[in-house]
């Protein structure tokens, strides 16, 4: 039976919505973001992002209801005012899709990642990495002060479109120990978890390593003390007991017995890494990364977007 032109639009239109609006995998929460997948945006996402501050699109905003434990495992677009946040997350789709096919490593995370190396600052990888990984094809989506439903965000909307990685690695939870007092450490590790499911359901071969979140400040500072509490709750997660994740807990390396931070790991900020912390972070992945690529990659050089927007994302 043939259709009439009004059913062939209808259809089309059915099938074009629910691909606007069903996730790839399935969230505790339904916001009231008009497009929860893809990417461009319709002109109506881009206003719901661009014209509503971050807590104003979190997860019981559209009901009026206080839901901080949804919080880090419910996408939301991150925030700077005005666009900022949205144009470096469009430079980095631009740069992924031009490297779109097979890659080795990608990386996804906050701050920690982006200084890696990245499109946003140098456009090149760091030494650490060049020294231990040159020969593997890598992309680099980290943005700082990202948090985990900021990365889930990002995963759904182009970040991650066309690229085929063999390895993925996450770090992320950082920034979300600023919210702890809300949302509680518990929700603070689900986003972790949340993050690597994600990755999981959009590259089921890749190998995905998990890493811990690194120590930072001092003992008894309260964001030190919820970071220990966060990771111990990601451990009692057991990502690994799936079989492609790895979870990798940097700690011991980071931190001293008595648990104060090894300083020259470490910038002044005693949060982000120095050259020799990088260095420490890169010997840990690499027995890894080796395993799993078979220390043969694909080549070191990845192509920068035509066009350079100048956007630089914050460093935390």
């Amino acid at each position: 039976m043939k259709r009439d032109l009004f059913t062939t639009l209808l259809i089309a239109c059915i099938v074009s919505t629910l691909a606007l609006q069903a996730p790839g995998i399935d969230y505790p929460h339904v916001t009231a973001e008009p497009q929860k997948t893809g990417w461009p945006l319709t002109a109506e996402e881009r206003a719901y992002v661009v014209d509503k501050p971050e807590y104003d699109r979190r997860p019981g905003r559209e009901s009026n209801k206080h839901l901080p434990q949804l919080w880090p495992v419910v996408p939301s677009a991150g925030y700077w005012g005005g666009t900022s946040w949205l144009d470096t997350h469009a430079k980095l789709v631009d740069y992924v899709q031009a490297n779109k096919g097979p890659i080795d490593v990608l990386l996804v995370g906050d701050s920690i990642t982006q200084q890696w190396g990245s499109p946003l600052d140098k456009g090149v990888l760091n030494d650490a990495w060049k020294m231990h990984f040159a020969n593997y094809k890598t992309i680099n989506i980290g943005i700082g002060g990202d948090k985990a439903q900021n990365v889930l965000w990002r995963l759904d909307h182009g970040g991650v479109e066309g690229l085929e990685p063999k390895v993925v690695i996450v770090m992320i939870g950082n920034n979300n120990m600023f919210f702890v007092p809300e949302t509680g450490v518990e929700a603070a590790a689900r986003g972790v978890q949340m993050c690597v499911a994600n990755v999981r359901e959009k590259f089921p071969n890749a190998e995905v390593i998990a890493t811990h979140i690194l120590p930072c400040h001092a003992p008894g500072v309260a964001f030190y003390e919820n970071i220990k509490k966060t990771n111990a709750a990601l451990a009692a997660l057991k990502l690994d007991s799936d079989s492609k994740v790895h979870v990798v807990d940097l700690w011991s390396d980071f931190a001293n017995a008595d648990g104060i931070i090894k300083k020259a790991l470490f910038t002044p900020d005693n949060i982000h890494l120095s050259a020799e912390g990088y260095a420490v972070y890169a010997d840990r992945l690499k027995p890894l990364l080796d395993k799993f690529l078979g220390g043969k990659g694909l080549g070191g050089d990845v192509v920068l977007p035509a066009k350079q927007t100048g956007v630089t994302a914050p460093g935390e």
